[in-house]
């Protein structure tokens, strides 16, 4: 095998576990011993339509859906040991992702072992089993198109015959190692593991076998592991549940307290930003029968990762996480040209951070350019906002004479985002933005307003300017209150994240 490539010879893996193998678990696993870690199945279709994201703040490598959703999230830590596990029934899409993914993970696994609907609908996962030419197609398309290893994983088949078969067609395709989990498609953790079937495919190939499905009733304990391996006659060993449950058995000293495990988990989870949702989820399978403990309860009504810290114990440590994380994205926000403005499609975009500090009490950037707009006979601006799921930031891109224009940053609330998205367009044209120590721009400001009324008008005009002040008073109070969730100075309602 060449220098530098992942080998699967006498290694312990971390089995694929839907929402289970996410980043804080595979890190956790590697610090107590695991020499390989898998991600949870990700489909291919939702895959090929993200991007890919370096974020500086969490330093990590995003890939990123169309809605912002966080799909897969990797670091340094775990390139090299990381092996993506895609469902796929397509040569051509799975390629795609590989390609996509393929320089910040270790290796491809292909699941061609799930039982469940959600894989096997689509032709993915177990569905696999039963047509082995597209399973020969999609792993000569991995294996010729990327430069890392690819791997799969099965399930045996209902004769020791048609497994052996199987698993040499698929060695022969040039994949690296073969994971089999030593079940039938149709039976479940509760039924005893085919120990006789993965040893006479160890047997029976050249190639690394990982054994899987062991955590029932043979692998409790660290000890264990090897005695699973001898069963098996496999060069590996990959642990989905005994893990899940409590991810030390991978340490020689464990498995340790689980309590002090969670505690670990927890570490990486508020550190990566980990989806509240997803961590609650992790806690609960390893507290298992002790999840309607008063612990129990308590991370279960918690929405957010602040109240899973404080359930924990850990606020102190979650909000020291917070500070430093929002201290990189200042200085990272600083570092920025904002004066630069570039084309993103059809919306002209510039890196502009909203500053409240830096206007006057009741003006604001939105008054200015709805001003500015009246006075030309335009349109009213028009604005739109998207929220990021990650981290509920805000973006809002604010559409005036039919152009668009946005700032590349994310701002705490949404009307900050408004603002900083008036801030750009302002720029760009050209105008005022009523910014402190601005020369008099001539724009009608709230108190011009006042001083016009007073100074005789028409009933339609005091009428219409009457509006306007209303307009723009109101604008002010919206805006100061927002001001005032940004600054955590008023309780802002818990807007659960979408899951992964």
């Amino acid at each position: 095998m060449m220098a530098g490539r992942l080998s699967f010879r006498n290694i312990t893996a971390l089995a694929p576990m839907v929402r289970v193998g996410t980043l804080p678990m595979r890190l956790l696993a590697l610090d107590y011993g695991a020499d390989v870690v898998y991600c949870e199945e990700l489909i291919d279709i939702k895959m090929a339509q993200c991007h890919r994201v370096v974020n500086e703040v969490l330093e990590t490598v995003d890939f990123v859906a169309p809605d912002d959703r966080v799909m897969f999230r990797t670091c340094e830590k775990e390139k090299d040991r990381v092996v993506f596990q895609m469902g796929t029934a397509d040569p051509d899409r799975a390629l795609v992702v590989a390609r996509l993914v393929e320089n910040d993970v270790a290796a491809i696994d292909v699941n061609m072992g799930c039982p469940k609907e959600y894989s096997t609908k689509g032709g993915m996962g177990a569905a696999l089993l039963s047509d082995p030419d597209k399973i020969e197609a999609i792993l000569r398309k991995l294996v010729t198109g990327v430069s890392i290893p690819v791997t799969c994983k099965i399930r045996i088949l209902p004769s020791l015959e048609e497994t052996i078969g199987l698993v040499r067609r698929i060695e022969k395709t040039g994949v690296t190692a073969v994971a089999v989990h030593g079940r039938f498609k149709d039976e479940r953790p509760r039924h005893p593991v085919h120990c006789d079937y993965i040893q006479a495919v160890s047997q029976a190939v050249s190639i690394p076998v990982i054994a899987n499905g062991g955590s029932l009733d043979l692998v409790k304990t660290n000890k264990d592991i090897e005695e699973f391996r001898k069963a098996t006659g496999a060069s590996s060993v990959m642990l989905a549940r005994s893990a899940m449950w409590n991810p030390s058995v991978f340490s020689s000293r464990g498995p340790l307290p689980v309590e002090e495990v969670m505690e670990d988990y927890l570490k990486y989870a508020f550190r990566y930003e980990n989806h509240a949702f997803n961590s609650k989820y992790c806690l609960c399978q390893m507290l298992r029968d002790k999840v309607e403990s008063p612990l129990g309860k308590q991370l279960q009504a918690a929405q957010t990762n602040a109240e899973i810290s404080e359930a924990y114990g850990m606020k102190e440590f979650y909000q020291q996480i917070q500070e430093r994380l929002q201290a990189k994205r200042d200085s990272l926000q600083s570092c920025i040209q904002p004066d630069r403005p570039v084309m993103d499609g059809d919306v002209t975009t510039m890196a502009v951070k909203f500053e409240r500090r830096e206007y006057p009490a009741h003006i604001t950037p939105k008054m200015f350019l709805l001003e500015w707009s009246r006075r030309e006979k335009l349109e009213q601006p028009q604005y739109e906002v998207v929220q990021r799921a990650q981290d509920r930031a805000f973006q809002a891109v604010v559409t005036l004479a039919e152009k668009k224009y946005r700032s590349t940053l994310w701002e705490k609330s949404k009307k900050f985002a408004e603002q900083a998205a008036a801030v750009v367009c302002l720029r760009i044209l050209g105008i005022p933005e009523g910014r402190i120590g601005e020369e008099d721009s001539g724009l009608i400001s709230k108190r011009k307003r006042d001083e016009k009324m007073t100074n005789g008008t028409t009933e339609e005009d005091e009428a219409s300017i009457k509006r306007r002040s209303t307009e723009s008073y109101q604008e002010t109070e919206n805006l100061e209150s927002e001001a005032a969730v940004a600054n955590g100075n008023h309780h802002e309602p818990n807007t659960p994240p979408k899951r992964p």
